[in-house]
């Protein structure tokens, strides 16, 4: 084997983990956040933990990737340390879809339908489909699947350089000395780890000893406890992720090493044991690819069948090997759960920022109508209460924007680039709408202090412009949640009439103030108020903009609310009219 073979196997190998990449971020942009719903939602029973471990883990093809995901959501709180186990151990099966993949490099015969399942024959005509979607089509996820299939070719033709790097070694009787050295299974396994933990992939790994088997060189009994080794390798990455982590993350990653350390320990006892019984005559020959994955998919299958009733042994260890200090106290979610791990993983990451807002969301709606009651009879509690949510949102803004910001740098596909555009406008809003609703409460505290009361007629007119502000943002946020078209069209009407009793509002105070039937300061403390109102109305119909605004990128909220009522005139002035009836002021003059 010379130099140019080594530079040759460097060069395969690099093509094969950047193809890997490539494929792997196409197949999380297709597959957008609905893999994350479902891994937060439907894992309440270890069987269904174990389907959807192994059926991420297959769309993405990466294993490693689906058990960082888990770290992170345990260490965010989304999930609990007992739902993950049975993920992990899906995430295990999973990943055996890539090597059967590769097995196919190893396919022999001379008929039209043999030559046509090597990836060598059928992968240049992915590659040029890929192409043409990539470069010619509009469609995002069509350039998404043109990815894939460019992905998946610069894979395979970096397997096929890796085999053609190392056939020489056929020939060479030093190296198939080297090869049987590693039936020893704890030599064979610590080999496995270590390549497995550099490469941080056991794809790759897999693929690297696949490509050996293609030769015709590796021994059955070497290749065995190299697989076993590479399943315990692939735990560095998990455990790399869960440094910084909380006592539970840590947790996580420590169940996927202990399912793989004693799933290895069982398999290999079983294995050697029937050996000794049955004779395998199979272990004195060498491997082939296709092998290969027949072992590295029985192993799992064997590891998750004996494991999966332990489930709650598994937790347990876990929970013994990491211990948390006592009495500390469990992180409140809302100010830790947006995880950077995610960031890895694109398409999660914005479904996850969008879940984040959906709490801060909960938390502006919440303020606002406790600053209502406020308004309507002071209570300092509650003014409290309100103050501290204030500081939250703050917190809030703040970290969901610099999320964003960082996910804005990642390779985003135009549609999640559009909604991350979108959250870090809508992100503002909200702050925004915080702040008026707490500026309402300082100014009804500070006429508390002052022992100043509203008069009758300006209690039961506050009492109709809050009543619609309520209305209005009710309908803003639940249509920006749902991207709810139809709803959102309704919350221009409403706020032009929002606006409407405002102006009546100033009229009507000015003429008190003109009989003296206000003080000069109070009145002023009425005339913020309303303004706050109208305000906190008018970023909610900034909000319904997003979900009728197609693009983002040249957004302009003013000229956008004074075009859109011009969309359907009839429908937005029957709108309009039917609020103006439902919100009209009372006649206390």
């Amino acid at each position: 084997m010379t130099i140019f073979n080594v530079l040759t196997l460097f060069g395969g190998l690099a093509l094969f983990l950047f193809g890997m990449q490539v494929m792997g971020d196409g197949l999380q942009r297709v597959s957008g956040s609905k893999l994350e719903q479902i891994l937060e939602r439907l894992t309440n029973t270890p069987i269904k933990g174990v389907l959807l471990g192994a059926g991420v883990t297959a769309v993405i093809q990466s294993s490693s990737a689906t058990t960082v995901m888990v770290v992170g959501f345990v260490n965010s709180g989304i999930m609990q340390l007992k739902q993950v186990v049975g993920i992990i151990m899906g995430a295990n099966l999973g990943t055996t879809i890539t090597a059967w993949i590769l097995s196919l490099s190893g396919i022999e015969g001379t008929s039209f339908l043999a030559q046509m399942c090597k990836p060598t024959s059928f992968a240049p005509i992915l590659a040029f489909v890929g192409i043409i979607l990539y470069l010619f089509s509009k469609s995002d996820k069509a350039k998404d699947v043109g990815t894939i299939f460019l992905g998946f070719t610069v894979l395979m033709f970096g397997m096929d350089f890796m085999s053609d790097a190392v056939s020489p070694l056929a020939e060479s009787p030093a190296f198939g000395e080297l090869l049987v050295k590693f039936s020893n299974p704890l030599l064979g396994i610590l080999a496995g780890a270590i390549i497995t933990a550099i490469l941080q992939s056991s794809s790759a790994s897999v693929g690297i000893l696949q490509a050996l088997a293609i030769t015709g060189i590796l021994p059955f009994s070497a290749a065995v406890p190299i697989i076993m080794g590479q399943n315990i390798g692939t735990c560095v990455t998990a455990l790399l992720s869960c440094i910084g982590t909380s006592t539970n993350a840590k947790r996580a990653a420590m169940v996927h090493l202990y399912f793989n350390i004693l799933g290895t320990i069982i398999f290999l006892i079983l294995f050697y044991t029937a050996s000794a019984f049955l004779d395998f005559a199979f272990l004195s020959g060498n491997i082939t690819a296709s092998q290969i994955a027949i072992v590295h998919t029985t192993f799992n299958i064997v590891a998750t069948c004996c494991l999966l009733p332990f489930a709650g042994v598994l937790e347990r260890l876990a929970c013994t090997t990491v211990r948390g200090p006592k009495g500390t106290p469990v992180a409140d979610k809302k100010t830790v759960c947006l995880e950077e791990r995610f960031l890895s993983t694109p398409a999660f990451a914005v479904e996850h920022c969008k879940s984040v807002m959906e709490d801060m969301m909960a938390e502006v709606k919440q303020n606002l109508m406790d600053v209502v009651k406020l308004n309507n009879k002071f209570d300092t509690d509650l003014y409290i209460e309100i103050t501290g949510r204030e500081k939250l949102i703050d917190e809030y803004e703040h970290n969901v924007n610099d999320y964003l910001l960082k996910l804005n740098k990642t390779n985003l596909s135009v549609k999640d680039s559009t909604e991350v555009s979108i959250m870090l406008n809508a992100v503002s809003d909200l702050e925004r709408i915080a702040d008026h609703a707490f500026s309402v409460a300082n100014t009804v505290n500070e006429s508390a202090s002052n022992g100043e009361e509203f008069s009758k007629w300006g209690k039961a007119e506050l009492t109709v412009l809050n009543a619609a502000v309520i209305d209005s943002m009710n309908r803003a946020f639940r249509a920006f949640s749902e991207n709810d078209v139809d709803l959102a069209k309704t919350v221009r009407p409403l706020e032009d009439a929002v606006d409407g009793i405002r102006e009546e509002l100033k009229r009507r105070h000015i003429r008190r103030l003109q009989k003296g039937e206000c003080t000069v300061k109070l009145g002023l403390h009425f005339i913020d108020i309303v303004d706050d109102m109208e305000r906190i109305s008018d970023y909610g119909a900034v909000l319904a903009g997003y979900v009728l605004h197609e693009n983002n990128d040249n957004f302009n909220s003013h000229r956008y609310m004074k075009t859109i009522s011009d969309e359907d005139r009839a429908l937005y002035r029957q709108a309009y009219d039917e609020y103006c009836t439902l919100y009209s002021l009372p006649d206390v003059e």
